[in-house]
């Protein structure tokens, strides 16, 4: 802001000139009124342009969307400062030479608000934020890692007493790795609605290392499988409720919709294991959960200055559907898995202009799952916890990079996630 209105100033003093002429002597009034709009002009298209570049830059975590719309306000406001002052500074500045005294300083500094200095934040969960302006474009290419172990042992038999079992005691462990690239695509309906759709390709990769514990062996068998092909493909709405601001919160709804186009875990291959009690084994990874999914959700974000605090909820009910399939031996009728309720919160800090440090967590719940109508004796409640850490920084006008490093926190959530995501905006 002070650079424009140096950039004012000098217009102004290069027109009145500073060697005691006044303006109404060397230019008629026709010609002032002619250069006093042709800077309104100007600084009209600047403030186009700067209100085009804080509605384009903005990133997946969609608490960067918040701070831009404040951006976008403060900017208005700034411009429409800058707009009145070549009025007054003309005037202090032709009169300067009739009273013989210096030319005051055109314009002022900025006031100290907390407005003046908005932060760039990426958004740690991309449930969240201010929408997508209307009729703008964004295409997001994503690339995700996640690597998972685990150590089970399986008793496969029954105990006499505690300390005498008859049966195959088999110790397993369980190394997966899993590729997510992806495509997510976004337009903004109104400012207040948006509409989004995205499409991974998904690449699987699982180690299993077992031993029967009670058989005399020291050999290890190893089964390696993999799967790779189109995910489950998402169709997402989001509503905008409120105008929030500094220090007024916006508020979010979300309708996800979760297709199974991915090959479901019914769908794959399975085969007998080399070793007894092993059990039927997937020779081929599934790349979807193979069931329809539908995904309400809230979100809140609060900025305040220099910090933006971010929560949400959300609740995915997986619709059941009719398997009717034999797997090993064992009829798999109507499947109803476990809904899952998720909440998420977190904060993000502007470190300059450019780049961004968020740190959030998100935990779900995931329900028991029922088949035939019947809850399994060995079915458990799941909890998956995970910390996640953001960067983010914009390297030109709409396109930024943003790295996020996901830690488990809780058993069945995999080690480590890592997520770059690099949105381009368009139109």
């Amino acid at each position: 802001m002070v650079g424009s209105r140096v950039i004012v100033a000098s217009l102004v003093l290069g027109v009145t000139g500073l060697n005691g002429v006044s303006a109404a002597e060397k230019y008629s009034s026709s010609q002032l009124d002619q250069i006093q709009r042709q800077l309104i002009r100007q600084q009209e298209a600047l403030r186009k342009t700067q209100d085009q570049l804080e509605r384009q830059s903005r990133a997946l975590d969609d608490t960067r969307k918040a701070l831009e719309r404040l951006r976008g306000k403060s900017s208005t406001a700034a411009s429409s400062e800058q707009k009145a002052e070549p009025k007054s500074s003309k005037g202090s500045v032709a009169a300067s030479p009739a009273t013989g005294t210096s030319p005051s300083p055109v314009g002022r500094p900025p006031q100290p608000t907390s407005e003046s200095q908005p932060a760039v934040v990426e958004a740690i969960s991309d449930r969240l934020g201010v929408l997508t302006p209307r009729g703008k474009w964004v295409l997001e290419p994503s690339l995700e890692y996640s690597y998972a172990t685990s150590n089970r042992v399986t008793l496969v038999g029954y105990t006499i007493i505690p300390a005498i079992t008859v049966g195959v005691i088999d110790v397993r462990e369980v190394n997966s790795a899993t590729t997510v690239a992806a495509i997510t695509s976004r337009y903004g309906i109104t400012n207040h609605l948006e509409a989004e759709i995205k499409i991974p390709y998904v690449y699987r990769d699982d180690q299993s290392v077992t031993r029967p514990l009670n058989q005399g062996t020291n050999v290890d068998t190893v089964y390696n499988a993999n799967g790779d092909g189109i995910g489950d493909v998402e169709l997402a709405f989001r509503y905008q409720f409120n105008d929030g601001g500094q220090d007024r919160p916006y508020y979010v709804g979300t309708m996800r919709f979760k297709s199974r186009t991915g090959k479901g875990p019914f769908e794959v291959e399975y085969q007998q294991g080399s070793t007894s009690g092993t059990g039927f084994i997937q020779s081929e990874l599934p790349t979807g959960s193979g069931f329809y999914g539908v995904q309400p959700g809230l979100g809140i974000i609060f900025p305040s200055d220099p910090a933006v605090f971010f929560g949400g909820v959300n609740y995915l009910w997986n619709i059941k559907r009719d398997v009717n399939r034999d797997i090993g031996g064992q009829h798999i009728g109507t499947v109803e898995p476990g809904d899952v309720l998720g909440f998420n919160l977190g904060m993000g800090l502007g470190l300059n202009e450019r780049s961004s440090f968020g740190i959030g967590y998100e935990h779900s719940v995931v329900g028991k799952t029922r088949i035939d109508g019947q809850t399994s004796p060995d079915a458990v409640t799941t909890q998956l916890g995970t910390l996640l850490l953001n960067w983010g920084y914009r390297y030109g006008l709409t396109n930024s990079i943003n790295l996020t490093l996901g830690a488990g926190l809780t058993r069945d959530t995999p080690d480590v996630q890592i997520t770059l995501r690099t949105p381009f905006t368009f139109f």
